[in-house]
């Protein structure tokens, strides 16, 4: 009989934060929103399926960032401090540690923003969205098959690139995929993907599409197509090859662009988009880069870093 998933909907200002819950013997939710996720939105979903918080085993974490770790914590509380965390290694400082979040933005979105603030903005939404700072029950370097219960298991892939430790979880047997942010078509309500490797961001959608080959892909937000469509969340086989298909055309793009144009040097401008404004123009993006969570500086960044590095 096939493992029954389940999306819980948490809300989150702008967002609707996504988290799922893998109905087997040992029961996991992959990815935990922020602190008020796990009681305001997942527990009275659980409830209306019949399903208890309490009676979650593992909490399945895609990668580090505080919309998908901040609740872990809180849910964990919830579960008796019965459930097993697990993370990837790369991304385990952000579940450790609210500092980490913080200096993660100061090291690279903070040098084009120029916001004089923008340290104390980025620790007070640490410290209000990340439910509390723990040690992982479980690292992932990806190749690790963890066991649900019963029959039921779930092999693990390394999917680095959005984060450097991102990964995916395979229900094995029904090849349920679920990836986070790691597949970012054209990007969330921001309109622009968001990844800080590019080179891992594509050998991890190619991996995903020629060795995963997801039957059903679950995804951390409602990503948008080329043409500004949402996908849902929940993708037949079909939607997911052309995810990420989409995914990996609009990556070849944006490298395109970012590599012509960085090969240059950098110019500062008075633009909203300076260093990178000769890209977002080519590119077409017309979202506001300040505001956040914004993916544009993050991805182009990582373009500059990749060019350094061969230069």
């Amino acid at each position: 009989m096939a493992v029954q998933i389940h999306p819980l909907v948490s809300p989150w200002g702008r967002f609707g934060l996504y988290s799922f819950f893998i109905d087997a013997p040992e029961p996991a939710v992959v990815d935990t929103g922020v602190a008020s996720s796990p009681a305001e939105g997942m527990a009275p979903a659980l409830a209306a399926l019949g399903r208890r918080i309490e009676d979650v085993r593992w909490i399945l974490l895609t990668h580090g960032h505080i919309d998908h770790v901040g609740g872990a914590h809180a849910l964990w509380e919830l579960t008796g401090r019965r459930a097993q965390v697990v993370i990837g290694e790369a991304d385990a400082p952000l579940l450790r540690s609210r500092r980490a979040h913080v200096q993660n933005y100061l090291d690279v979105r903070a040098r084009y923003l120029h916001d004089r603030e923008a340290e104390a903005k980025q620790a007070a939404m640490a410290a209000g969205a990340i439910s509390g700072e723990m040690e992982p029950s479980v690292l992932l370097r990806g190749g690790e098959t963890l066991s649900l219960g019963g029959d039921v298991t779930v092999s693990v892939h390394g999917i680095p690139g959005h984060t450097p430790g991102s990964v995916a979880y395979v229900v094995d047997g029904q090849d349920d995929v679920f990836v986070g942010d790691a597949v970012q078509v054209h990007g969330a309500a921001n309109g622009f993907p968001g990844y800080e490797d590019p080179r891992s961001y594509r050998a991890s959608l190619e991996h995903l599409r020629d060795v995963v080959r997801p039957q059903h892909l679950y995804l951390g937000h409602p990503y948008r197509t080329a043409d500004g469509v949402p996908y849902g969340v929940e993708l037949d086989r079909e939607q997911a090859r052309h995810a990420l298909q989409q995914s990996l055309d609009i990556e070849a793009r944006v490298a395109d662009a970012a590599t012509r144009y960085l090969r240059d040097g950098l110019q500062e401008t008075d633009s909203a988009y300076s260093p990178f404004a000769r890209v977002a123009e080519e590119l077409g993006y017309t979202g506001d880069p300040t505001l956040e969570p914004s993916p544009f500086f993050t991805t182009l960044h990582g373009y500059r870093a990749q060019l350094d590095q061969t230069s």
